[in-house]
């Protein structure tokens, strides 16, 4: 038989011990936008060596620059650029691996890495708009 709590759960029989008063509290479930945010990082990371697993990273073009600046990513992962200036911006490899069309406000622009290495990029535009990705 079944006892009743004072929160009105259901739980199995209990067993009494001489001398221990059993007190039940209810515990509010506290999430914080950092534990929520560390949540979602953990559930997306992908898994480690699955062979199939491919990581999309996103570059930002804001404030005529890009951010992040220097992005370290496994092989395989595809790398997204997105213009959030009002101004267009192009994304160029100086090794000449990929060049992106002009790209308007608002529109993107990805390259999948398959092989290990450094590779610089630039807007052909605006040149003082450099970046960096690490390929390992």
């Amino acid at each position: 038989m079944a006892d009743e709590t004072s929160t009105g759960t259901r739980r199995g029989p209990l067993r009494k011990l001489p001398g221990v008063t059993r007190v039940s509290v209810a515990r509010p479930l506290v999430v914080t936008a950092a534990s929520a945010a560390a949540l979602w990082w953990v559930a997306a990371a992908p898994v480690a060596g699955a062979a199939s697993a491919t990581v999309s990273t996103v570059v930002m073009a804001k404030d005529f620059m890009f951010a992040p600046l220097s992005l370290s990513v496994t092989v395989g992962s595809t790398v997204t650029w997105t213009n959030q200036d009002d101004e267009p911006h192009t994304v160029v490899s100086d090794a000449g691996l990929f060049r992106s069309g002009a790209m308007d406000t608002h529109e993107s622009f990805s390259f999948r890495f398959d092989k290990p290495g450094t590779y610089h990029y630039a807007c052909s535009i605006h040149p003082r708009m450099v970046g960096t990705v690490i390929v390992q």
